[in-house]
This record gives C-alpha cells, structure tokens and sequence, in this order.
C-alpha cells in the first residue's frame, strides 16, 4: 500500500504540473495518471483494497465541505429543485437509457437498473469544478447540485435493491426500500439534534484552547464518525457527510472548517479520481475507440438533452437549460460500482461492461473541458444571434439620458461606485460582460446591460457621446487599455477615469488617453496611512497635503515593497513585481566615493528612494557623494535590483 500510494502522488505530482501549465483542469489529469499507471497501461500499481476505500474519502469531503456552503434554510428553498427536477432528471434518463439497453438484448430488469446508473452523473467532477469555476449558486449550479443531492439517495436505493436482482436474494425489495428511508431520516434527525446541541459547544470549547491542531483534529473526527455511521446504516458515506456539513453550514466557525479540511480533500479526492482512471482497459481505445466515442457522445447527447428540456419546462432560459445539461450530461463514479457488482452477479457480459465503463470514464473526462468553455461559450452565444437585437434595445432605452456616467465592468468596484453615484442622484448606465452578474443586476436595477465594453458600437449605444464621465473599473489592465483607446478615439475630450490593480501599466493608460488612472492596492494604502496619521493627531490638513503630493508625484513614495520569504515575485500578469532592497555600502564597495548620477542607476530600471547615512537622510542629488556604511534603498524588479547591487559593491555592468 505504501509503495502504491508514493508511485501515485509521484506520478500526480508531475503530471498535474504539466496540466497547470497547459491549463487544463487538475482533475482530468488524475484520472490520466490513474489509466496510464494501472493495471491496463503500465502497471506500476498493484491491485490493492485499501485504495478504494481511502479514495472514497476524497468524495466524503468533498461533499462535507459543500454542504457547509448549502445551509439548511437554503436547503430547503431548493426542495422543489432536489425532489421536482431531480426526480423527473431520474425517471426520464431511466426510461430513455433503459430502454435503449433493452433493445440492444439486455433483460428488461437489468437494463433498467443499469439505466438508472447511467442515469447519474459525477457529483464529484461536477461540485468540484462548479466550485472552482465560482458558479456554484448560480442557476444552472443549484439546479446541478439540487439534482446530483437527489442522484445520491437514487444511487444508495439502487445499492439496496440490486441484491433483488440475484438469485439468491433473500429480502422482498420494497421491506428494503422502507428500511433505507427509514435510516436516512433517522440520521438526518440525529445529526440536526447534535448540530444544534452538541457540536458548537465542541467547537466553542476548542476554540477557547487556541489550538489548531485541535481544531483540525475536531474537524476531522466529525466528517471520518459521520462517513461511518452512514456506512454502518448502509447510507452512502458521501450523503451523511453532505448533511453533517449542511448542518454546521450556519455556524459562525464554518469558515475555518472548511479551510482546515480543503488539503486532506483535495489530496484524497486526488486518489478518487486516479482510481477511478485505473479501472479503464487502455487497449480497449485502439480497438474500439469509434464505438466508445459515439456511445459516450450519445450518453452525453440523451442526458444532456433530458436535464435541458426539463430545466427549461420549469420556466427557465435556455441559456440556464442548456447549461444544466452540459453539467450533468457525463456519467457518474456511482456506474463504475454498480456495474462491478451487476458484472459479478453475471447479469452483464464483460465486453459490454468495459464498453459502459470507457464511455462513462470519457463522459467524465471531457465534462471539465466543456464547463470551463461554457462561459466563454454562453457570451457568444448570448451576443451573435441578437447582437443587432441587442443594440437597437440598449439605444432605444438610453437614447433619453443626457449627462450621465458610462461605468464599464460591474464588479465589486463598479457596483461600489454606482451607490455612490445613487446617492448624488446622479445617472449612470453600467456594461458588463458576465451574464450571470447582468442577470442578477438587472432583478432590482435597470441600467444595467450585458456586452464587451470595448466594442465602438455597445460605447456608442449606451450615450458615451452625451456622457459626462466615463469609468474604467474592468479587472484586466489590458482590457482596460484596449477600453480606453477605443473610448478616446470616439470622444476626444470625455473625461476617462481607470482603476487597476497597481500602476504597472499606468504610464500606458494615460498616454492612451486616461485622465486619471487609480492604483486600487495604492490607494488603500494611502487611506490607511492619512487614517493612521490622523489618529495620531497630525492636522488634518498637513495629512491632506502629503497625500495630495504622493498622487501628485503618481504615487512614487509607494513604489517597491519589502518582499518577505513566501511573497511571489510575479504578479497575476506574470510581470516582475516592484520590490524594494536596501543596498549598505562596504568600505570597500565600488559606489563609495561616487555620487548618484555617476552610477546611472536608472539605466538598469532602479529608481533610488532614498540614502541613510548615520539614520539620517540626504540629497538625492549629484551633490550627495557615498560613503562606507551608506544604506542606498533600491526600488524596482527583482533582476534590477540585482543587478543595481552589483554595480553599487562591484562595480560590474
């Protein structure tokens, strides 16, 4: 087991790297590593038992942790979803599927139960990259997470009545049936009384000790106990540990929880999907790769098709139905189970097993690729065929707005101004290129519209011609550059207000016709320095005044920064961030004796922030010489700060 275990997380360990670089999700490259090194391709990893089980655990919590987001008010609100769409998901796929198996010679019970597994789809593949991908509580997310609840009682009911199918059944299906609901609800109500009683007195008193090994200790003594006594009810681990999570969900520590947890689920969830990918016949794919990939596109074609239809039955908008389907069109882990245990009842031949298995694994592996292309797929599709459409009803809205403000990018900063903007009573039309965000905006705002700010002719619909301002506030400093160029070349005297993440790029904004560009970082550091100031009893007005002259200088006093032992040197571009480094001066150094302009330090892109000598200031001027025990604070990318040190000790070029 030992020996299993290392070649696995060595193999993922590479393998994952490679996939983050290619930016390909991390869950298609461990179920990679488990078919290259299983049984069927390579064979480094010996059949053990103990894997499954510690794999398992992976999905345990991973749905502990997603019930601590889903509280049991929230719950409730999506019953209709859980119960309504995720019952009728069920009986529609089974019927289709089953009878399709059916007709290709399979006896009608075993089809239909085969059906109903095919029927259910990966709740671990689809929370974790709903997850990651932020969409969670989005409409299409809880319709998927709403189903994927329901999908997990199926698949603990299909468990229990499998056996009926056997010979040697010995149990009369619907006792098993009522004694399965009944452990379900007796759980739920044993872990409702310890979430309310029990377990904050647990956690309160853990806190109290200020220990956070005891904190994770607790942590993970309340997901392994709740796995277990679902295990020893016959209940699927992953759906008590769901609850048990959803319980502590309105808990004020469900925060820490979950980041105490997250590194043992990700690492075992890890081992879950590389099992998952040592139970595929590689050799399988040379010899019937054609009719793997059209059983899987047409797995995927039935599902996804079914959930659409049913989402969009409900009243919702296909660009909600359609995305409901993509995300629960794949097959799920629960197949590679029930298939194993119909396979060794001998109620399916092989070949046809491993056929469903390389379909169900294919599913799963292309639904990562196809939820991260779906945003990008649902902006195209929302703009191409109406785009005209779209226009004409912008410009028929705003044609009255005389004077207002044109914000583009809605976020957290753009919402942010537009209050502030209500407040004055003063008009503003926001863009937007999230149509999740637009649609949430546009619930309780009118003003409010879907589209690519750096289009000419959306800054052309929404009045940017009668505007009296325009703000920047898009994340991307290049998409505001390019915002900027096109919103300059129509209005040549519109005031443009940018805000970014830092100054990187702020020289290239004003040159491309910015009037003010603010550094967000900057100028939260600016606020709490004049608060700090302040409340130290300097004037008000001699605080004001240093502030004036730092934005004066654009913000050069803030340049650089001390960089400590974990700060990454990149920033989310990939840029060389600007650090500060002081440089002291030994008696020997090649900078003693010479002044500043001399050493032509600017020509290695180091701008100087100051000399110390004896903790006093001096010049920045051709007038200051240095001297041994000078300390000269460097500010710039790391490489010139390495190569300024150089030149200041060495002398070097």
């Amino acid at each position: 087991m030992f020996a299993n275990l290392l070649i696995i997380l060595t193999a993922s360990l590479v393998v994952i790297a490679l996939f983050r670089r290619l930016r390909l999700p991390a869950v298609l490259g461990y179920l990679c590593v488990g078919l290259l090194i299983g049984p069927n391709a390579f064979n480094w990893v010996n059949h053990s038992a103990d894997l499954p089980h510690l794999a398992e655990l992976g999905v345990v919590f991973l749905l502990f942790t997603l019930g601590l987001e889903f509280s049991l008010p929230r719950m409730l609100a999506l019953r209709h979803v859980v119960f309504a769409l995720g019952g009728l998901q069920v009986l529609v796929s089974t019927a289709v599927l089953g009878g399709l198996l059916f007709w290709f010679g399979l006896p009608l019970a075993v089809a239909l139960v085969l059906g109903a597994g095919l029927a259910l789809s990966s709740t671990a593949i689809v929370s974790r990259e709903l997850s990651s991908l932020g969409e969670i509580f989005s409409r299409h997310g809880q319709n998927a997470i709403g189903v994927l609840l329901f999908q997990d009682l199926v698949a603990v009911l299909l468990l229990t009545l499998l056996p009926a199918l056997t010979a040697d059944s010995s149990g009369v299906w619907y006792v098993e049936l009522g004694l399965t609901l009944g452990k379900a609800v007796l759980l739920f109500i044993g872990l409702l009384l310890a979430s309310r009683w029990v377990l904050p007195r647990l956690f309160h008193e853990v806190a109290a000790a200020r220990s956070p090994e005891l904190f994770v200790t607790l942590a993970l003594v309340i997901v392994l106990l709740t796995a277990w006594l679902t295990h020893v009810l016959g209940l699927s681990m992953a759906l008590g540990a769901f609850l048990a999570g959803m319980l502590l969900g309105e808990s004020h520590y469900r925060h820490q929880i979950e980041a105490d947890i997250r590194p043992f689920r990700d690492i075992l969830l890890g081992l879950f999907f590389v099992s998952v990918g040592m139970l595929i016949d590689l050799q399988q794919f040379a010899t019937e790769g054609w009719l793997i990939l059209a059983v899987t596109l047409g797995l995927m074609l039935i599902k996804g098709s079914v959930v659409a239809l049913l989402v969009k039955l409900r009243g919702a908008d296909n660009q909600t139905a359609w995305r409901s389907g993509l995300a629960l069109a794949q097959g799920g882990e629960f197949c590679f189970a029930l298939m194993a245990q119909i396979e060794q009842a001998q109620l399916l031949p092989g070949p046809q097993a491993k056929l469903l298995l390389a379909a169900t694994f294919c599913s799963m592996a292309l639904t990562p690729l196809l939820l991260r292309a779906a945003p990008a797929l649902a902006a195209r599709l929302q703009r191409a065929p109406n785009r005209e459409l779209q226009l004409d009803a912008i410009s028929q809205a705003t044609t009255q707005v005389q004077g207002h403000v044109v914000i583009c990018g809605y976020g957290r900063v753009g919402q942010s101004i537009g209050r502030f903007l209500r407040l004055e009573q003063q008009e503003f039309i926001a863009l937007d290129d999230d149509p999740i965000r637009v649609q949430e905006a546009t619930a309780g705002e009118d003003h409010v519209h879907y589209g690519d700010s750096s289009r000419t002719d959306l800054l052309l619909a929404v009045g940017m011609l009668r505007a009296r301002l325009l703000v920047v506030a898009v994340d991307k400093t290049d998409i505001a550059l390019h915002i900027v160029k096109q919103a300059r070349s129509l209005h040549r005297h519109l005031p443009i207000l940018v805000r970014t993440r830092d100054d990187s790029q702020q020289a290239e904004l004003l040159a491309a016709g910015a009037s003010e560009v603010v550094p967000e970082l900057l100028e939260s550091s600016l606020m709490l320095a004049s608060h700090a100031l302040v409340m130290l009893g300097v004037p008000e007005p001699r605080v004001q005044g240093h502030i004036d002259r730092v934005r004066r200088s654009r913000y050069k006093l803030l340049h650089g920064y001390y960089h400590g032992a974990h700060n990454n040197l990149l920033d989310a571009q990939g840029r060389a961030r600007l650090l500060m480094h002081a440089v002291t001066l030994s008696a020997d150094a090649h900078a003693c004796g010479q002044n500043l302009p001399a050493l032509a330090l600017e020509q290695l892109g180091l701008e100087v922030q100051g000399v110390r000598r004896d903790g006093m200031e001096l010049a920045l001027d051709a007038s200051t010489y240095l001297s041994a025990g000078d300390a000269v604070l460097l500010a710039g990318p790391l490489e010139a700060i390495e190569a300024g040190e150089a030149r200041l000790l060495g002398g070097l070029r």
